[in-house]
This record gives structure tokens, sequence and C-alpha cells, in this order.
């Protein structure tokens, strides 16, 4: 049975791109979610990174405590590497963590010279408790407590669910505490929608979810818009050409007029709300339930059992459909890369357009043993120019003297000119960051919110003292 990682960052930034994690927090459970391990750390932010304000605010984090931290950014980053190593394979779990915390990882891994997907290869898998809440409430409707909006939708919110199902977050949005609630709320799961944690547990890999929907002839899944979890009862048509993603049937629609289409007419169709065809992200930890829970919502139970099979049995039996469908997914894909944007893609935002070699990722525990003074000698082994960049930022952040004089220049003018530009950039810059103190001075003052205005005037002493640094560049 698999280990788990419980973990949570807190970082400068929403962007994952250009943000940093400041603070780590990880717990190490058994497969009954029995506590085993813990680590959490917190480190100064980076030179040259310039923090949003508000996500300071929200993380409890002042520049003066980051400016204290112990440990560099670099260094909490191999820190938390080496645990992980050292507690082994594992299925990795946050809330909201596939598409934050883990993107936020993935990049730092790349930009500090570590392979990036340390959470999903070598026996490693991963899933999402934020998926898998709404998945139980939706199965099993009073598995958890929520908070409901204005709207009448149920809120997900950790910092708010939490106390309503008796988990103290006393330190909700500090790293640690937010992985202490994250686990509260996986053992309420796991003993109140038990089911529904079993199926979760088949889809961490994205593999295994692959040949689950592949091999079912149908089945049920569930996706969240609009403040509502739906149910989709389903079958697999394709693969996507170019993404792979599997391409499924919703079986509420009746298969019969869709499989007689030539193809400009199943092309329109597809383009059409509501949708027959939909995505199963089996790379996400999609929620994969027997067919007999779909029956109970009202679109599928007037179906019934009988009718949903032989529509499964129409799509699954039909090549020619699935040749059509992806030979339109094929089109579409194509023609998306010809309208795109020729803009300029920048290392730190490169991790997906070119996979790091094995050759290259093989010399990067070399250069992490290696003592500073030697580590520019490894970087002249990387093929990966993007590697020999970041390699040289980190000595620019942890060991600048060793830079030459010229290497040293470069970095600290690009930073400048990065930092100081008064342009729309993809990153946080100086000028941006002053306006968005103001707009919170004057937001705060009008509701009364004063006791956050001495952490505003300590973020902008702090964007001041970068000014100076940088501007003399």
């Amino acid at each position: 049975m698999s280990n788990f990682v419980f973990y949570d960052f807190e970082t400068s930034s929403s962007n994952k791109s250009w943000g940093q994690i400041i603070q780590v927090g990880a717990i190490l459970t058994n497969d009954n979610l029995e506590e085993l391990d813990r680590y959490e750390a917190r480190c100064r932010l980076s030179p040259g990174i310039i923090p949003e304000a508000m996500s300071l605010i929200v993380n409890k984090s002042s520049p003066k405590i980051l400016k204290t931290s112990n440990l560099s950014h670099y260094q909490m980053i191999r820190q938390f590497v080496e645990i992980l190593h050292r507690w082994g394979k594992a299925t990795y779990i946050g809330f909201n963590s596939i598409n934050f915390d883990e993107e936020f990882l993935r990049s730092t891994l790349f930009k500090t010279l570590e392979y990036p997907y340390l959470t999903s290869t070598s026996g490693n898998t991963r899933g999402d408790l934020l998926g898998l809440a709404r998945a139980a409430n939706l199965y099993y409707p009073k598995t958890l407590k929520n908070p409901i909006s204005e709207k009448g939708n149920a809120i997900y919110k950790l910092d708010q669910i939490a106390p309503l199902n008796g988990i103290e977050h006393g330190d909700a949005h500090s790293a640690i505490g937010d992985v202490v609630a994250t686990v509260g709320i996986a053992k309420i799961i796991y003993k109140n929608a038990s089911n529904v944690w079993k199926a979760s547990q088949l889809t961490t890999d994205k593999n295994q979810t692959l040949e689950i929907i592949k091999r079912e002839l149908y089945f049920c899944t569930n996706e969240y818009f609009y403040g509502k979890s739906r149910p989709y009862v389903q079958t697999f048509v394709c693969q996507h050409p170019k993404y792979q993603w599997p391409k499924c049937f919703d079986l509420k629609h009746d298969p019969s007029i869709y499989l007689k289409m030539t193809i400009p007419a199943l092309k329109e169709a597809m383009s059409k709300n509501p949708k027959f065809l939909r995505t199963v992200r089996h790379n996400k930890h999609p929620i994969i339930m027997n067919p007999s829970y779909g029956d109970v919502f009202d679109e599928y139970k007037t179906l019934g059992s009988e009718k949903l099979n032989q529509r499964a049995s129409l799509i699954k039996n039909n090549k020619k459909f699935a040749e059509k469908v992806s030979l339109i997914l094929q089109e579409e894909a194509e023609e998306k890369e010809q309208s795109k944007s020729q803009e300029d893609i920048y290392e730190e935002e490169s991790i997906y357009t070119k996979f790091t070699s094995k050759e290259d990722n093989k010399i990067m525990p070399e250069f992490h043993k290696t003592e500073w003074n030697k580590k520019l000698s490894v970087l002249d082994k990387f093929k990966d120019q993007r590697l020999h960049y970041f390699g040289k930022k980190l000595l620019y952040e942890e060991k600048p003297e060793i830079l030459s004089k010229s290497d040293y220049n470069k970095i600290h003018r690009n930073l400048a000119k990065r930092l100081l530009s008064t342009n729309s950039e993809k990153w946080n810059t100086i000028p941006r960051t002053y306006s968005e103190i103001d707009t919170l001075r004057e937001k705060f003052e009008r509701e009364g919110k004063t006791e956050k205005l001495p952490i505003l005037d300590e973020i902008n002493a702090y964007v001041e003292e970068l000014e100076k640094i940088y501007s003399s560049a």
C-alpha cells in the first residue's frame, strides 16, 4: 500500500513561472492516514523577486520575516527534495495541488536544476483533495459540511470548510496549517465516502487511469463548473491526437444521431452546446466511479441501464466514428497552433516547450553535490542552454562572487530591466507593486481594516530598497 505526502506551499505570487515558494509544509502518512513524519520551512525572498502585496497579506508573511529566515530559497528547495527522497515512493496530494502547488513545484524544480516531474515518476503518483472532496459530496451528499454562497452553491475553500467540519485550522494560510487541515478533510472522506476514496486511489497514475477509461464499457465521472459538481456517464471514443486526453461520449445523448454524420456536420455539432463529447484529463486525477453512481441522477435514471448499455456498445464498436472525431480534433489543433501569437517565450516559462534530456537530467545531481567554486565547470556540461542560464542565476543568488564580473553584470542588468519596466509584463514589477499597494491602502482604509496598513508600509519600504539596488545597475 502507498504512503501519502500531503503538501502545501505559500508563495510570493500566484504566477508559477515568475513567483517564488516562500513556505513549505508537508506531512507523510501511511495508507490509513496516520502521520509518520512532517516537514516545514520558510525561506528568504530571492534577489530580484518582487512579491505581490496581497499574496504576503494572505500568507501573513511580511518582508521582515522573509528577510530574516535562515534558509535561502535554493537551500529550502534542496532540503525539501532530500526529505522527499528519504520518504520514498508516495502519492502526492494537496488541496487544489494539481492546478496550483504542483505547477509551482514543477516550475521551481526546473529553475533550480532538479528533475521537474518528481511527483509523477519513479513510482510516485499524484492526487488532488479538492476534486476528491467535490466528488465525495456529489455521490454522498453529507460527507462534508460546506458553507453556502449567495448563489446557493457549496463553497470549497479550505479555511472555511475545515472549521465547519471540526478541524482545527488556526494556522490558515500557513503551509503546515493548511496541510494539517487537508489531512483532516481526507480522513473524513476516507471514513464517510469510502467507495469514492477507494476509486480515487485507482486514478493517481495517468497510465492506469487511461487503461480504466479504455477498458470499461462505460463509467461515471464528475466535472465542476459554475459552482456545481455535475455527473457524466460516458464511454471512451478516442484519444486526442495531439494532447492524448481521452475524448468520451456523454450517454445522455443519442449516439445514432452523430454516428451517421459527415465530417463537416460532425465538426459543427462538436462546436455546439450542450457537448456530447467530453474530455477526461487522465493526468489530473479524475474520480472514476461505477456507472451505477450515475444512474441515480435524473438525466441518466430515465434512460435506464439497458439503454445506456446499448448506447455505449454503439460507440465502442464504431471505429469510423472514432476516426472522424480524431480527424476533426487534429484539424482543430493544427488551426490553433497556426493562430498562436509568436510572442517570446522566456526560459522561466519554457518548462513545457521542451523536456530536458536524459543526459542533462543525469548531470543535475552532480551540480548540487559539487562545491560552489566548481559548479561553473559542471554547468558547462549541460547541453540545454536553459539549464546553463538557471545555474548562473543560482550562483548570482547564492554565491555572486564566483561569477565573472561580466556574467554578474549581465544577470544584474537583465533583472533591473525586468523589475523597473513600466510595461505590462508577465512578471511582477516595481511600478506595478507600488500601484497595487496604493490600491490596497485605499481599500483597507475604506473598509476600516487599518490593522493591515503597517504591513503595506513594510512591503513598500522593501520595494523601495530593491528599487535603489536595481536603479543603479
